[in-house]
């Protein structure tokens, strides 16, 4: 009986299909719209594993911030081996967890950015302004300028989110910091009676603008070519401001103790090759970090005048206060 079991064995082990081995799995965690049927990550899954032998798995996350907060809780024993979806506003707190690895990737030629990026552990994968997005048919008299907008009337209704929680609100709290210095908190102080309502994250606002109940919404200088390519209508715009307008680069990282490290890194360069950077313009609506072409639905987007960024270093030393100051300023 034990000869017998034993050559059944082997008769099952012998017959299993070559197709049938469990193949090595790529853990990314990333934001959920970024991993869901109509963001960018179906259509990069599939161009990776074409090239890779491997089972590329996105795991959804609410926000940037809880990439970073789960990556931060789980520490060594994470799953991850990627992180994508933080931006230059996280990358300095990123790095001081000490959980990054150095990706070992020259970027040199391959990014086509506003603004130099050069970076051992972080690689670029999209870039936008954050801008204030309106409906042309229904909003006759249209800020240039944040100063007009701190001084439209007190029935402009606007929506944003909190910079707590959502990267577009971060990024509203450094815009006017950028633009106000110490005068921040008067200028919170202005814009306070024009708020509806501050979300906890950017689908949340955008879909209360998109159901009327804005007149404006904070968003991306892209969302409108959204519209273009999805609705078949160019209504909506971006408010050019005459200050400029706030910077976000998003990007990815991997970590030290990835269980798939070599995977990982192949990934990481993939980041910048055409079978990623092609799917973001119509997919993630941001610009490619990498060289890949435009729709023609971004031929028509406002172009900002100037690109403001705080360095990651002087957002992760200054951001409780600013954060706190923004909070102050909208409760008096």
């Amino acid at each position: 009986m034990n000869i017998k079991s034993l050559c059944l064995t082997l008769m099952m082990v012998l017959c299993v299909p070559a197709n049938a081995v469990a193949k090595p799995i790529l853990t990314v965690y990333t934001y959920d719209s970024f991993a869901s049927e109509w963001g960018p990550g179906p259509k990069i899954e599939r161009a990776f594993e074409e090239i890779c032998a491997c089972d590329l798995q996105f795991i959804s996350l609410d926000s940037s911030i809880g990439i970073l907060g789960r990556v931060q809780l789980e520490g060594v024993t994470s799953k991850a081996d990627i992180v994508l979806g933080l931006d230059t506003n996280l990358m300095a707190t990123a790095r001081q967890t000490g959980l990054f690895a150095t990706h070992g990737i020259s970027l040199s030629g391959r990014t086509v950015l506003p603004t130099a990026f050069e970076d051992d552990v972080f690689v670029p994968f999209d870039w936008g302004h954050f801008a204030f997005v309106y409906d042309s048919t229904k909003l006759a008299s249209v800020p240039t300028s944040l100063a007009e907008l701190l001084a439209a009337p007190d029935d402009l209704r606007i929506v944003i989110q909190d910079p707590r929680t959502a990267t577009p609100g971060l990024g509203l709290l450094l815009w006017i910091k950028s633009v106000y210095g110490n005068n921040a908190p008067k200028a919170w102080a202005a814009l306070a009676p024009k708020i509806v309502t501050v979300t906890k994250g950017w689908w949340d606002s955008y879909s209360m603008f998109l159901e009327g109940e804005a007149d404006m919404v904070l968003s991306y200088s892209t969302s409108p070519a959204y519209h273009i390519v999805a609705d078949g209508t160019d209504q909506y715009k971006a408010a050019s401001f005459a200050e400029g307008h706030y910077m976000q680069i998003e990007v990815a990282a991997m970590l030290k103790r990835a269980p798939e490290p070599e995977l990982a890194r192949n990934f990481m360069n993939f980041i910048l090759e055409d079978g990623f950077q092609a799917v973001i313009p119509t997919t993630n609506w941001m610009y490619p970090a990498g060289k890949a072409a435009l729709p023609d639905a971004f031929d028509g987007l406002i172009v900002p005048t100037k690109s403001l960024l705080f360095t990651p270093d002087e957002v992760a030393a200054n951001k409780a206060d600013w954060v706190d100051e923004w909070q102050m300023a909208l409760t008096r």
